[in-house]
This record gives C-alpha cells, structure tokens and sequence, in this order.
C-alpha cells in the first residue's frame, strides 16, 4: 500500500534480537513477503554484525544504523559508549558498502535524553560527521523521545550545518509533547529536505515513557501541501493505509490529519447515502394529470 502511495523509501524492518524486541522476531518474513518495486528503497535497521548478516541474506540494498549522541542513552540501549557503538559499526557500514548495500546513519536523542535531558548540540553533530565519514550517506538527526522545540532543533542543526551540508541531512521528530510538525517546519526553513514520517503516528520509545511514535506521515503531507511544496505522494493512498493499519492493530490512528480527514469523507459517504436511500423511498415523479 505504501509503495503504490508513491514513497522512494520505505523502511521495512529491524533485524535485531527477537529476545529484546519480540515484535520484530519476524524481520526475515517480512522481507520474504514484501512485493518489491524496483524503483523503491527498503531498508532495515541493523544494530550489529549478525543484524547485517540477516539484512543481507533476505536481500535488502540498504541498511541503516544507528548512534547515540548520549552516552547514559547508548548505554542503556546497547550496552557500549558512543564511542564504542561508533567503532562497531564502522565494520557494519564497511561490510555493507562491500556487499553493495548502501548505508544510512541515525543520530538518536539528537536533542534530548530520557535521563541527561538537554543534549550539547556538538555532541549531536559529532556523531552525525562520524557516521559520515565511516560511508553513510545520509545521516537523520532523531528527537527519539519528542522532547525537542523548535529552538532545541535549530541548535543542533545550526552545530550539524556547520560540519556536514543540508542534503546529507534529514530529520526523525517524535511527536510526544506536540512539536514534531513545528520542528520539521524549522528543519525545511534551515535547508533539510529529507523527513521521516510513520504512517498513523506508529512506534514509540521503549527506553522513554510516555514517549509516542514518530510523527504521522499524514501530518508532514498536510504540511508540505500547505507550503506548495511538492512530494509526489497520493494522501489518498497514505490514507487507507492508515485507516488499514489502525484498523488491523485495534488501537486509535495517531494522526491528526488522518481522523480529520477520514471522518469528513466518512460524513460524506454517510450523506450520499442518505440522499440516494430518500430518493428510492420518493421514487420517480409522475406528471400530474391535467383536466380538459
């Protein structure tokens, strides 16, 4: 569905280890069964060697990895320092290049942290060249828990900026306290061009109550059309993708856009049939018979 809405890239799964995230246990079945379009990117998201190995073998011709610009948050993620996260995979993203595959590189807690807050914008944009320079080619800068205002993202992206070039650059903004689409409007405003978005809103932050999914890719479209700025993907296809997807999970669209716009069509259908049901009880009007 994704694919026909017109996306270039559609990240498709993690292959981590089943036992730390059970739902992503099924990453080689997943990629078994997606019917792949030649002209569309699936990446996934390899956390070590062995993630990279799986990713491999089921085909794909992009991953992605990822750092943290906290040392507490890589810690507790990974159980290395940022340091030592970097150093793995710099083997990952060169075994990748060398099996053709090309890498893409994440700055996760690139504003804030679930337990230092407030992140230097330096250390964010430190990361960011770092993974660079091992061959990604392009790095997103990731408010992984959606603590970040615009004033926090245009401080990491003014310290990013000034290392790397805007169109090596995206942005992946959580949505937690409301900001996403106001800290991607900063990003467009510094020259970024590249936004992660989640159909629905899905997703989350294991490490981080309370933390929400990404930002809906329902919500970043609205926007973008709102500016003029052209995309080349079809709002109706996102949105039965995401009625779709809310429906099979059971739980409430995250979108905002999406339950706006899927309840105005909703009272449009609920009206036509409404006006075509008074119709047959009226049924065809007859002439009235005219006396001689």
């Amino acid at each position: 569905m994704l694919t026909a809405a017109g996306f270039q890239k559609i990240e498709a799964t993690s292959f981590v280890s089943p036992k730390w995230v059970p739902q992503l246990g099924d990453a080689k079945e997943v990629m078994a069964k997606i019917r792949r379009d030649p002209a569309v990117s699936y990446p996934v998201l390899v956390p070590n060697m062995q993630g990279l190995t799986g990713a491999l073998a089921s085909g794909c011709g992009e991953v992605a990895v990822f750092a943290a610009a906290s040392e507490t948050f890589s810690r507790r993620n990974i159980n290395c320092s940022v340091q030592e996260s970097l150093k793995r995979f710099e083997k990952v993203a060169a075994d990748a290049v060398a099996a053709g595959a090309r890498v893409r590189g994440y700055v996760s807690c690139a504003v804030g942290c679930p337990y230092e807050g407030r992140i230097d914008p330096k250390a964010a944009a430190d990361v960011a060249v770092a993974l660079m320079e091992m061959g990604c080619y392009e790095v997103s800068m990731a408010d992984t828990i959606g603590v970040g205002t615009p004033a926090s993202m245009e401080a990491m992206l003014t310290a990013t900026l000034s290392q790397l070039r805007p169109d090596k650059l995206a942005v992946h903004c959580h949505d937690t306290y409301g900001m996403a689409i106001a800290n991607i409007l900063t990003a467009l405003r510094m020259g970024i061009t590249v936004v992660d978005s989640s159909v629905a809103g899905l997703g989350g932050c294991p490490y981080a109550r309370g933390a929400t999914g990404n930002v809906a890719t329902e919500d970043v479209l609205y926007l973008l059309d709102g500016y003029g700025i052209q995309h080349g993907i079809n709002m109706d296809a996102v949105l039965r993708a995401s009625e779709y997807i809310s429906n099979a999970l059971g739980r409430p669209n995250g979108s905002r856009v999406a339950r706006a716009l899927l309840a105005r069509r909703a009272d449009a259908s609920d009206a036509a049939a409404s006006k075509s049901s008074a119709a047959s009880v009226v049924g065809p009007v007859k002439p009235a018979a005219v006396a001689a």
